[in-house]
């Protein structure tokens, strides 16, 4: 009966930071710092991912039976940092050499769900979020080198496809007139139009919309309220950063190519 297996986030960044003690103590000695002084000031910046995996079912009988679609939701630790406590600059002592490797990232929840099911998906990830809400504002002390020292945490969302941002996000799907994550585009606009977009969508304004859509206040018709949130049908439940999606690199390509 279980739809989900996951690790509770503090617990499983713990886990990640114990894995790079050696290098975290390597770092420290390389940048010439003085071991007992480094107590405090970490900051450990972390990307998160989160994509279907496709079909996982059994084919050929003799296991449990699943729903065809898995969807994993993991982290990589992309650097850690040190202010030491007379100093006034960080010093970076780790940085992952391979930030898009699978060995990099770390599973955090696997769940048996297709991710365009956006109710179980916000269920399941719901206590996550919430996890790491708490986690912006705390810090973590851990053993390292064998002296406890102080981690903060800083999380970036950059892991996501088009297709899970749109979910997580509350767009509509990539069938959407509305075609881009970051911006009020339609179709037929940035069809006209290849150059000039900018990145204007955020986080609370999503939310806003949202509520817009939820309470309609200006009593407008189905097409008119849409038009109005520009495709926002659903609450958003995990902030995105606004990086340069695919969309408008490709709109970018092509405004070269049309040059040429």
């Amino acid at each position: 009966d279980t739809i989900t297996r996951r690790f509770r986030y503090d617990v499983a960044l713990v886990s990640a930071l114990k894995d790079l003690e050696e290098d975290i103590m390597e770092g420290l000695r390389e940048s010439g710092m003085e071991d007992s002084a480094c107590t405090t000031g970490f900051s450990v910046m972390i990307k998160e991912c989160c994509d279907g995996m496709g079909d996982v079912s059994e084919k050929h009988g003799g296991g449990p039976v699943v729903p065809e679609k898995a969807v994993r939701f993991s982290f990589t630790i992309m650097s850690v940092s040190v202010l030491a406590d007379d100093e006034v600059e960080e010093v970076t002592v780790f940085t992952e050499p391979k930030p898009n490797s699978e060995l990099s990232c770390k599973p955090l929840c696997l769940m048996f769900v297709d991710e365009s099911d956006r109710e179980t998906l916000t269920a399941v990830l719901g206590p996550i979020v919430a996890e790491r809400n708490a986690m912006k504002e705390s810090r973590l002390i851990v053993s390292i080198g064998g002296l406890p020292r102080s981690f903060r945490f800083h999380f970036r969302g950059t892991g996501y496809d088009e297709k899970m941002v749109r979910e997580l996000e509350g767009l509509e799907a990539s069938g959407s007139t509305y075609i881009c994550t970051l911006c009020d585009s339609s179709r037929a606009e940035a069809s006209k139009n290849m150059v000039l977009h900018s990145i204007t969508r955020s986080h609370e304004e999503n939310l806003e919309r949202y509520e817009i859509w939820r309470t309609n206040p200006f009593s407008e018709s189905a097409d008119e309220l849409r038009d109005r949130v520009k495709g926002i049908s659903a609450k958003p439940f995990m902030e995105t950063q606004p990086t340069l999606d695919a969309l408008h690199c490709d709109i970018g390509n092509a405004t070269e190519f049309y040059k040429i």
